[in-house]
């Protein structure tokens, strides 16, 4: 099979951008045997090749030390235990111009295009996921929690951002956040802060780029979308009666006292959401759209204009969508809040983006977890941000692999030949193992037409 021309999402060339960016990584260790550059790349391999722990990568380090250096641009390959030390004294955020780097190449090839949707705008989904939980082992930055019997255990989170669009399983990941245990303070940090931090940091790196955000039920909140308005970001936010209180049932009075006594307001009360549509259905100010499919699936959408979000943040006016598909053996119910115009020409996209917030759930920190990243698997802790370090590197990893999938030809005919990634993963790792390869488009070449195999390294 004639293989594609080599593309500019090519692993070789995403590959280089990474190693050109862990070259301005300040290093400030005093006569360091092993650079820092080598040390990062070394980590971003492990991932990379989807070995399933240190041990293993150990291995490929004795081994097969002229594919890592060839395919990687290594120098030095630290061992297992440099490497965890060399890693453990990296500010987390100094990774962060890795991912803007690849984000802006994709965007100069206009890869980036397929992922707009609802009239110009990207779908920003985001969502917070655990990395690292154990009963005994922790550091100065674990975030603690006690369960009702007094027993401790320590983990660390990060709130995951990615472009996604409702058609695509592939999604762009952008620098996750640490939710960690911050300097000075003897309160964990939440998801709120870390989203306010990434928000920022979004807005730095991309003051034009138009976004809609999608979260799930737990950033329906008026903290959180009071957060968005500075940077210009519209939402589509998951709700869930039931499990919502300060959406679908009213506060006590004390606590809607103690909140007003903080805030130094009065705020009008306001019913909730809940009531708020039923109290509208019953005056006639619902507005209601059924679209019918040609197989029969019915799509039946009741938006609720100019509702307030809760009786405590009243002032917060949003939208209030009900989206139902009935199709012949299932129905399926969608409830969601926007800022965004809710008319007979919009729902049924906003229903859709909001629908597609499961990108960050299935196709990210499912893939992550339960297929070959051994997301949650403890590749170190470390004393300081080893287990944050670990943690980023897979994703820039897994930002790799989604930039192949989303327009390297060679990649995507090999992905359809041996019909699954896991196989294909399993496949590299196998002549990663037994032959020597200058590149990894000679690696994908050889997958892709087996047959020319090259001669066995034996040595």
């Amino acid at each position: 099979m004639l293989p594609p021309p080599e593309s500019p999402l090519a692993a070789d060339r995403l590959i280089r951008i990474v190693r050109d960016r862990f070259k301005h990584v300040p290093d400030t260790r005093t006569e360091p045997t092993i650079s820092l550059r080598d040390a990062l790349l070394s980590g971003f391999a492990l991932f990379f090749l989807k070995s399933p722990s240190l041990l293993a990568f150990e291995r490929e380090r004795t081994t097969n030390t002229f594919n890592l250096q060839a395919l990687f641009g290594l120098k030095q390959i630290p061992c297992d235990t440099h490497m965890r030390t060399i890693l453990d004294d990296i500010d987390p955020r100094l990774l962060r111009p890795a991912f803007t780097d690849l984000f802006r190449h994709l965007q100069r090839g206009k890869y980036l295009e397929r992922f707009v949707s609802f009239r110009g705008p990207d779908l920003l989904a985001s969502d917070g996921t655990t990395h690292f939980s154990s009963d005994k082992i922790h550091g100065p930055r674990c975030l603690q929690k006690r369960s009702r019997n007094g027993v401790v255990s320590y983990h660390h989170r990060m709130l995951g951002m990615a472009l996604v669009h409702p058609d695509f399983r592939e999604v762009v990941p952008l620098c996750p956040e640490p939710i960690i245990q911050q300097d000075g303070t003897t309160k964990g940090d939440g998801e709120r802060s870390a989203s306010a931090r990434a928000l920022k940091d979004f807005r730095r790196e991309h003051p034009k780029r138009p976004v809609i955000i999608v979260e799930d039920a737990l950033r329906a909140e008026g903290p959180h979308v009071r957060i968005l308005k500075p940077h210009r970001i519209p939402l589509i936010l998951s709700v869930k009666p039931g499990k919502q209180t300060h959406l679908f049932a009213p506060m006590n009075q004390a606590d809607e006292d103690r909140r007003q006594a903080d805030d130094g307001v009065r705020e009008p009360m306001a019913q909730d959401l809940g009531a708020q549509m039923d109290q509208a259905e019953q005056d006639g100010r619902v507005q209601v759209l059924t679209l019918v499919d040609p197989d029969g699936t019915v799509h039946h959408d009741r938006w609720l204009t100019d509702a307030a979000l809760n009786k405590t943040y009243a002032d917060e006016r949003v939208g209030m969508l009900d989206y139902w598909e009935l199709g012949a053996r299932d129905v399926r119910h969608f409830r969601c809040i926007t800022d965004l115009e809710l008319t007979a020409g919009t729902v049924s996209d906003v229903a859709r983006g909001g629908r597609a917030r499961w990108r960050i759930e299935n196709e990210t920190f499912n893939t992550l977890k339960n297929r070959d990243y051994a997301f949650e698997h403890n590749f170190g802790h470390g004393r300081n941000h080893l287990a944050t370090v670990f943690a980023l590197l897979m994703m820039l990893a897994f930002l790799v692999d989604q930039a192949q999938q989303i327009g390297d030809g060679l990649f995507q005919a090999l992905w359809a030949k041996m019909g699954s990634k896991r196989r294909l993963w399993k496949k590299v790792q196998s002549l990663f193992e037994c032959f020597h390869f200058p590149s990894f488009r000679q690696l994908y070449e050889t997958l892709l037409n087996f047959q020319k195999m090259p001669h066995p390294n034996t040595s």
